[in-house]
């Protein structure tokens, strides 16, 4: 077997699956109107699976702030933070995302991927545990092997199998990290975090949220599903991205423990991968500043998704188990799922297509994501389109 050989049953998988012209996981979007529209393949399309919660790619405040960074800085930094990739924006920012977060320490990453890497593969090491939920993201799942730590996972959400996970490590859990995430990317569904940061507390344990869909959504002042529980002091670590409500790219992590800092110079991640462009700071800087002071886009954000969630359930759909604002479709077989995400496209809708293993417990999904932007009327629309072609997918 050649060194490329095993990628010939991937393009058998695909063959097998894909008519020939149509690719849902390549898709171009020619031109952007707007957080909520855009141009593909030269017909105007609704957008309904962009993970732009609060709308703001589209922010002229944040369109500004970038501009100005970018003729007065450059268009990179051209090195890592731990040379000269650190500028005063990035510096600043971080201490900004403190005070969001009420932390002593953040650390702002190039990515929210690499924020995962850099964090737990620093944190936990050989001899060290790291229990993680089962439908935890790719990043976090890479993270742990990567740092070479055992690594348990218990079923999702299941506070019962992550009580036995625990109480089996005996006087190891003072070196174990229990990882879960606020809202859960494929299904929307959220953590019961209350019962997580008690156990934790029980054995002993260290946590950490990655916050990556649930901050600019949860908890009064859009910090996240800790917030919204209750349990910040409880959570010693939070991660996210700056690429979901914050409308631009990078991640962060935020914490109460002075040993965060000593983590830039361990993480493989920091300290080799260039830093974000000034411009991207800037916007992210700027989008910080409006969540805090536009919490109604929040609970518009809330309106939009009781609106899609409720119609979906009222048509009888197949729905992720909690309301949040990632709204995920059911669908029984991958062909279904394709024809269905094929005939919303041509009507004028996108979402986003999920098959295993993206999808957690081999289901097949149509993955929408609303955002504060939408108005009522593209809700409607979207409703009216899922009705239109349900017998596609029964």
């Amino acid at each position: 077997m050649s060194l490329i050989s095993k990628l010939d049953a991937i393009a058998e998988t695909r063959k097998a699956i894909l008519p020939p012209g149509v690719d849902p996981f390549n898709v171009v979007i020619d031109e952007i109107y707007s957080p909520t529209e855009a141009s593909i393949e030269g017909q105007r399309v609704l957008l309904a699976g962009s993970n732009n919660y609060l709308g703001l790619t589209f922010d002229r405040q944040c369109i500004e702030a970038a501009k100005t960074s970018l003729e007065q800085e450059g268009t990179g930094t051209t090195g890592s933070r731990m040379a000269n990739g650190t500028f005063a924006g990035h510096s600043n920012l971080e201490k900004e995302l403190a005070r969001f977060y009420d932390c002593s320490n953040a650390i702002v990453f190039s990515t929210g991927f690499v924020t995962n890497l850099g964090v737990i593969s620093t944190l936990a090491g050989p001899g060290d545990v790291i229990v993680l939920d089962a439908d935890s993201h790719a990043s976090i799942y890479d993270a742990c092997r990567m740092s070479g730590a055992e690594m348990i996972r218990f079923r999702h959400n299941n506070m019962e199998d992550l009580d036995k996970k625990l109480r089996r490590l005996g006087s190891r859990t003072e070196n174990t990290l229990i990882i879960v995430e606020g809202i859960y990317s494929m299904l929307g569904d959220c953590a019961p975090l209350k019962e997580i940061a008690a156990l934790k507390r029980k054995y002993g344990a260290w946590l950490m949220v990655d916050e990556a869909h649930s901050m600019g959504v949860l908890g009064d002042t859009g910090r996240g599903m800790a917030e919204a529980a209750g349990v910040e002091q409880d959570v010693d670590f939070i991660v996210g991205t700056f690429s979901k409500s914050l409308g631009s790219i990078g991640g962060y992590c935020v914490s109460n423990h002075p040993e965060l800092d000593l983590v830039r110079y361990l993480s493989r991640s920091y300290v080799f991968t260039a830093s974000p462009s000034p411009s991207i700071i800037a916007s992210v800087r700027e989008a910080l500043r409006v969540i805090q002071a536009k919490p109604e886009l929040r609970t518009k954000l809330w309106v939009n998704a009781e609106l899609l969630y409720q119609g979906l359930k009222a048509l009888g759909f197949e729905l992720g188990p909690d309301l949040s604002p990632i709204v995920a479709i059911r669908v029984p077989t991958k062909e279904k799922t394709l024809l269905a995400w094929k005939a919303l496209l041509d009507q004028g809708i996108y979402v986003n297509l999920v098959f295993p293993p993206a999808a957690p417990a081999g289901m097949s999904l149509l993955r929408c994501s609303i955002s504060a932007a939408h108005s009522p009327e593209q809700i409607n629309f979207i409703l009216e389109t899922f009705s239109g072609i349900k017998h596609l997918m029964t």
